[in-house]
C-alpha cells in the first residue's frame, strides 16, 4: 500500500487544525506520531482514514483518490480513543458483529486476534464489566483482526500496564512484519520510539519528520 498525503489542510470552524501537510506512507513500516494533546495527531489520522475531508489538497491510495474514488480506505483498521462496544454483548460476539459487516473473516481469526492482544475468546463477561484496559484491547483486536493493510492506532496503550504494553508493542511490529502500514499516535515517547520506523513531530497543525 502506498499512501500519499498532497499539501492537505483542514479548517473547523475557520480554525486550521491540519496545515499543508506533505507525506508519503508506504507499507511494511511504521510510523509514529509525537506531539502534545490539540497538536493534530488524532486530526491527521482521522484525516487518512476518511473519517474527515481535507479544506484544500488530496489524498490518494494506491492511486486512487480518497473521498472520489472511494469514501474509506478499501482494506484498513483503525482504533480511536476511548473505544465502544455494545455493553451487554462479550468481546467476542461484539467482534463477530463487527465481521459480519465486511464478512471477511470467521471465528477462528476472532479468536486469534483476541488472543493476540490478550484476552481470551472464552470470557464470558460483558463489555460493560470490562476494566479500561480490557476495553483498549478489544479495539485494538477489532483494528487487526481482519489483517488490514493499513492500520491506524490513535494511543493504543493508554489504560494498559507495563506488561500489556509490551505486548501491544510486540503486536504492532508483527503486523508490520506481516506487511501492513501502520500510522500510531502516543505521547509515549518510549512506545514510539521503540516500535517506529520513522518518527514524525505535529505541533500546531503541522507535521516534521523528526532526524
Amino acid at each position: 500500500m502506498n499512501i500519499q498525503i498532497n499539501n492537505c489542510s483542514k479548517k473547523i470552524k475557520g480554525t486550521t487544525v491540519l496545515q499543508n501537510i506533505t507525506l508519503e506512507l508506504s507499507g511494511a513500516t511504521v510510523y509514529g506520531l509525537q506531539g502534545p494533546n490539540g497538536s493534530g495527531k488524532t486530526m491527521l489520522m482521522r484525516l487518512i482514514s476518511g473519517l474527515i475531508r481535507p479544506t484544500s489538497g488530496s489524498i490518494t491510495i494506491d492511486g486512487k483518490t480518497l473521498g472520489r474514488d472511494f469514501d474509506f480506505p478499501p482494506s484498513m483498521g483503525l482504533l480511536l480513543e476511548n473505544p465502544e462496544f455494545l455493553s451487554e454483548y462479550t468481546g467476542v460476539i461484539n467482534l463477530k458483529m463487527l465481521a459480519n459487516i465486511q464478512g471477511r473473516i470467521g471465528q477462528e481469526e476472532i479468536c486469534q486476534a483476541l488472543l493476540k492482544v490478550g484476552l481470551s475468546p472464552e470470557d464470558k463477561r460483558k463489555y460493560r464489566k470490562y476494566s479500561l484496559g480490557m476495553k483498549q484491547r478489544l479495539g485494538i483486536a477489532a483494528a487487526i483482526m481482519e489483517r488490514p493493510d493499513l492500520i491506524l492506532l490513535d494511543e493504543p496503550t493508554n489504560s494498559l500496564d507495563e506488561k500489556g504494553t509490551e505486548q501491544i508493542c510486540e503486536l504492532i511490529r508483527a503486523e508490520c512484519h506481516r506487511g501492513a502500514l501502520i500510522v500510531l499516535a502516543s505521547h509515549d515517547s518510549k512506545v514510539i520510539e521503540r516500535v517506529a520506523d520513522e518518527i514524525y513531530v505535529v505541533n500546531s497543525g503541522c507535521v516534521q519528520r523528526k532526524i
